[in-house]
């Protein structure tokens, strides 16, 4: 990897979110995908990383902050804009007719979403603010022309989708083969690593500030409340995990990586920030 580069790059999106902290750009931050790019093919970095460069640029000047609970993309309808999270918590969802919801993807500090809004006509599920935060955003015919212009921003647009494809195939196998155990494990260490990997937090922290309510989390589970209750009590009791006042502290990251460890995907287990060893080489 071109360390001056990626140093470049970062400091161009980071810009933004040092603007609005009122602070002094920051260069010594990792690179905003908060999977860095995972399983990317060598050659692709340098394109993905001016693409994102692009992104960051056109996004600057469309920052917005949003308390939690607003809807920032109403399902079936139409939405002109793409996002970039810098702060806070958010979630696309689907409500069914009879009250009930799924959450379907939950979106942290560095991510980009709502790249779709540059194809179609309707969005078919609802994004939710889960906490207060600052996105940025860029009407999708301005990205669109980027798009259309700069091969690279192609690229990182359609790196966007590999990720979240990547993401949503591990939960379907969670949600069709996972034990509830082994759904919450994944859940917790997914959240502390990509926190980690967008420096949102340190890199050795171990408690991390979550939004969602049990509720909620069941929501995203596939598993009932009192069961997501019953499963982080055991994980208090263990002395694995503990979950409370909205936050969570890993207590023995071993023992929550090996709770998880039948859903991890190959980039998961060999990247330090899931799990405590890696077991491939050149893990992140």
């Amino acid at each position: 990897m071109d360390e001056t580069l990626t140093r470049a790059v970062t400091a161009a999106h980071m810009w933004s979110l040092g603007s609005y902290l009122k602070k002094p750009p920051v260069t010594e931050l990792p690179m905003p995908d908060s999977a860095r790019f995972a399983l990317h093919r060598p050659e692709f970095l340098t394109p993905l990383l001016r693409g994102e460069a692009a992104i960051a640029a056109l996004m600057n000047k469309g920052r917005l902050e949003f308390a939690a609970g607003r809807t920032l993309i109403e399902a079936e309808t139409e939405h002109p804009f793409v996002y970039r999270l810098l702060s806070g918590w958010a979630a696309r969802t689907r409500r069914l007719q009879d009250g009930r919801s799924q959450f379907i993807l939950i979106f942290l500090p560095g991510d980009l979403f709502a790249v779709k809004s540059m194809f179609i006509t309707r969005h078919t599920d609802a994004v939710h603010m889960l906490s207060k935060g600052v996105v940025e955003r860029v009407h999708y015919q301005e990205l669109y022309q980027a798009y259309a212009e700069n091969p690279d921003v192609a690229t990182r647009c359609t790196w966007q989708i590999l990720e979240e494809e990547r993401r949503l195939h591990s939960w379907v196998v969670g949600l069709g083969q996972g034990t509830a155990e082994e759904r919450v494990a994944l859940l917790l260490l997914d959240f502390r690593g990509r926190l980690t990997l967008s420096g949102t937090i340190a890199e050795e922290a171990q408690t991390y500030e979550m939004p969602l309510k049990q509720a909620q989390l069941a929501d995203h589970l596939g598993i009932t409340p009192v069961h997501v209750n019953r499963v982080l009590k055991s994980f208090r009791e263990s002395g694995i995990v503990s979950v409370r006042d909205g936050k969570v502290t890993i207590h023995d990251l071993a023992a929550l990586s090996d709770r998880a460890a039948p859903l991890l995907d190959t980039y998961e287990k060999s990247t330090k920030q899931y799990v405590e060893h890696a077991d491939a080489p050149g893990a992140t």
